[in-house]
């Protein structure tokens, strides 16, 4: 990714009343959450969304070994989907809401698209601070490239990474636009500027990751 790009959506970001930070690899992001970011958020609760690239940092594990912290996980096996969902709301209730975005626009823009919900509504409003952990891979020119991304690569292949969702993209790899009880296409949401101002920051990892 040339660095021009980066830096000029990480400026975008600024404007945006996003914090931002960039970070080279998944470690240093990890760094700069502990460092830079958690200290100052004062967190009894954390919970999150579903993201790889947040996964692939690390953080997530090591908050869930801090003895100080409530830690809400609604995504334990063995929950029924009635559990899942109480818990999900819970997390709307949090400190902190960590997660990813499915595709950021060099304007600045989070560009995500759900299933539930679940996680849209835990960037946009609920937990007091959102933090976000982004791929330069989901960096795109404008917001008609950002949601072509989202149907052509990263729905079709979360649709197929969860097994037992019976949607034509999980044969078939590419979005049908379909009408399936399973579809995860339902929930679109572009944000546009962070309020209040820092409330969502926002770490850009330079290593594709995610989907």
């Amino acid at each position: 990714m040339n660095k021009e790009i980066i830096d000029k959506t990480i400026a975008a970001l600024r404007h945006n009343h996003f914090e931002a930070f960039f970070a080279h690899n998944t470690a240093e992001a990890s760094a700069i959450f502990f460092r830079d970011i958690f200290p100052g958020l004062q967190v009894e609760t954390v919970s999150w969304g579903d993201s790889e690239t947040m996964k692939a940092t690390g953080v997530l594990n090591e908050l869930q070994k801090n003895p100080e912290l409530s830690v809400i996980d609604s995504f334990a096996p063995g929950m029924s989907r009635k559990q899942k969902i109480y818990w999900r709301r819970q997390a709307l209730l949090t400190d902190l809401f960590l997660t990813g975005s499915n595709a950021l626009t060099q304007k600045g823009q989070l560009v995500n698209l759900d299933m539930i919900g679940n996680r849209v509504g835990g960037i946009t409003f609920g937990p007091k601070h959102v933090v976000l952990f982004i791929g330069i891979n989901k960096i795109t020119a404008n917001l008609e490239e950002a949601m072509h991304r989202v149907r052509t690569i990263a729905a079709p292949r979360n649709a197929i990474r969860h097994e037992g969702f019976r949607t034509p993209c999980h044969k078939t790899g590419v979005c049908m636009d379909c009408n399936s009880p399973d579809r995860i296409c339902n929930v679109w949401t572009i944000t546009e500027k962070s309020y209040p101002a820092g409330r969502i920051k926002v770490i850009l990892i330079g290593e594709e990751l995610g989907l």
